[in-house]
């Protein structure tokens, strides 16, 4: 990806006039530069450059924007080589302003997807069959097998090794931890071999990991998964995330499970707001996640034996801490999500989260089950057990409500039980700051140079960012953009994920390296479109395209409204006055034709909001 600093870099640097002028005769008109349409057949022209803008526009064609779309346009380039080539022609090293850490992860992500479409192939031929059959006897059907990409990693010790080195990628499945070198020789071997294999994505889509079950084997452990690598975080990933996120958002909740076939059943089943841990902890990374999708409330619905019991009080310091609104849904003994969902259906789960009870009733029902009639040591040894779950919480008002809902439980005095477990409480994290000339602690890291803060990213437009949510909802759409909005989007962000979206890579991946800033921008756009499908989305989309068109004839004619407003009569106006009022006629006419081609919504479509 491109930072977007160094693509305003390379138009603030490009001298548009210079660079038109290589293809079209311009003459100057007043502040600007006009010429024969090069998109067009025309006669009169009614091309204009603005290079105080760093913008041109065609009254005739309606083609307008900045030095990079004009580049895409006339050489038919695509928006990275026309951002390529400008930057090599105006001295701007995009190679320098990358992070080698970037690098890498890029290509971590192709080795990646090539090892999840290798997986995914073979377990779909006859070396799969018996991963089929595995499939079969846990209740997976095919169309969900396919939905969460399952895939298959053969007894082969280089079936992957040999495709990755094919494609010239092999050190980067080495970074990615699909393979490893040989402890003699030269070569490589897979590292996933006779396993089911679970890819773990991204929300949005792209996989980014891998989980594997071991199938028709005996030897190693029974699940793998992959190492963290500058692609995979586990304390910020949940496996199904991706599939989840909808479901999440129109539920305002989530159910967590922490095993991959827990997740994968309940998903089959319906009830699609369930994820899963990729790692035996909840961080506030997982909570954020969450948060991001809307989760207002989270069902823990762990295994039904002791070690689901134990993993409650595992997590729930993490939770508490947050103040995370949390219930526990108990299931039967020796019972797991999976064979309960099996057995019992989606109703009866459904009817498991209605009678789950809060967080903290469950923990001290749990630890403590007669209150305040429970013995002295029953009351020493439950607060011996509440230990690490207090130890999480920060000084403050989660804490203190906590030890008085716990005073309440077992009838002890909040502030002596407070007192008691204080030396637990973790301290506000200090970091001593050397004064000039001081040497660092002992042990601390050497200082360097502070690094540079990133430039914020500014909001994208609220138009142009439903428009590329549109586009990536249904790429077809961009087709039907008669009036070119995809070369003239104002944000060189959206630009970037119009770009990936429409290149072969696939709409789910195209926000993966974008600025949160971006992310969250279109994830908001993309819910206020749920309700348009199929044509009511359509028409929604070129709207969207008339709107942010009459909203920048509207731009234009107030410019020359402004500056044209201190001409006192007919005698007075200047040769540069005539141009502006000449343009302001074409621009009318325009916008008449604009106008007259937007037809009123179908029944049940909300029309975008109204140009300004």
């Amino acid at each position: 990806m491109i930072p977007e600093h160094k693509i305003q870099e390379v138009l603030e640097r490009v001298d548009l006039v210079g660079l038109v002028s290589r293809y079209v005769e311009l003459k100057k008109a007043g502040r600007e530069f006009k010429g024969r349409c090069p998109f067009h057949q025309e006669k009169t022209p009614s091309f204009y450059v603005v290079p105080e803008k760093r913008f041109y526009f065609c009254h005739g064609c309606r083609a307008s924007g900045d030095a990079v779309s004009f580049v895409q346009r006339y050489l038919g380039k695509t928006f990275i080589d026309a951002v390529r080539d400008l930057a090599r022609e105006v001295g701007v090293d995009l190679e320098a302003a990358q992070d080698p850490g970037a690098r890498e992860r890029q290509q971590i992500k192709e080795a990646t997807d090539l090892a999840a479409e290798h997986f995914r192939a073979l377990l779909w031929e006859e070396e799969g069959r018996s991963a089929r059959a595995y499939l079969a006897s846990r209740g997976i059907s095919d169309e969900t097998a396919r939905a969460f990409g399952l895939g298959w990693a053969p007894a082969a010790w280089t079936s992957l090794a040999d495709r990755l080195t094919k494609a010239g990628m092999v050190e980067w499945g080495l970074n990615a931890g699909l393979v490893s070198k040989r402890n003699k020789g030269d070569g490589y071997f897979d590292f996933f071999r006779s396993r089911l294999i679970i890819p773990i994505r991204a929300p949005e889509g792209r996989p980014i990991a891998f989980g594997a079950r071991l199938v028709d084997a005996e030897e190693g452990p029974k699940y793998l998964n992959s190492r963290e690598s500058r692609l995979y975080n586990k304390s910020e990933t949940l496996f199904g995330m991706d599939q989840a996120r909808d479901e999440i958002r129109r539920r305002k909740a989530a159910v967590l499970v922490e095993g991959y076939f827990d997740c994968i059943a309940l998903h089959q089943e319906g009830v699609k707001h369930t994820v899963a841990l990729c790692s035996t902890a909840l961080t506030p990374g997982h909570l954020k996640l969450l948060g991001r999708a809307e989760a207002r409330e989270l069902f823990l619905l762990l295994d039904g034996d002791q070690a689901g019991l134990a993993a409650v009080e595992r997590l729930a310091g993490p939770l508490l801490a947050a103040g995370a609104a949390a219930k526990v849904a108990l299931l039967p003994q020796g019972d797991d999500p999976d064979t309960f969902i099996r057995r019992e259906g989606s109703a009866g789960l459904e009817r498991l989260l209605t009678e789950a009870r809060p967080l903290t009733n469950h923990v001290f029902l749990t630890l403590l089950p007669q209150g305040k009639e429970a013995s002295f040591e029953e009351k020493m040894s439950a607060l011996e057990r509440l230990k690490p779950v207090s130890a999480q919480l920060p000084v403050g008002l989660v804490r203190s409500a906590f030890f008085a809902a716990l005073s309440a439980w077992c009838g002890l005095p909040a502030a002596e039980l407070e007192a008691s477990l204080r030396s637990k409480a973790p301290p506000p994290p200090v970091k001593p700051v050397p004064k000039p000339g001081q040497p660092p602690a002992r042990g601390a890291a050497p200082q360097g140079p502070a690094a540079p803060r990133p430039a914020p990213v500014k909001p994208p437009d609220a138009l142009e960012t439903l428009y590329v949510a549109a586009v990536l909802r249904e790429p077809r759409l961009v087709v039907r953009d008669t009036f070119r909005v995809c070369d003239e989007l104002s944000h060189p962000g959206l630009r970037l994920v119009l770009a990936h979206a429409t290149s072969g890579h696939g709409a789910e991946d195209a926000l993966f390296e974008a600025h949160d800033t971006i992310k969250r921008a279109v994830d908001a756009a993309s819910r206020q479109l749920a309700e348009q499908q199929g044509s009511a989305l359509e028409h929604y989309f070129l709207q969207l395209c008339r709107a942010i068109m009459l909203r920048r004839i509207n731009q234009q004619l107030d410019y020359i409204k402004r500056t044209t407003s201190q001409t006192s009569g007919a005698l007075d106006l200047s040769e540069e006055t005539k141009q502006l009022l000449a343009q302001r006629i074409e621009l009318l006419s325009l916008k008449k034709r604009v106008e007259e081609e937007i037809r009123p919504s179908p029944p049940g479509t909300k029309a975008p909001m109204q140009p300004v």
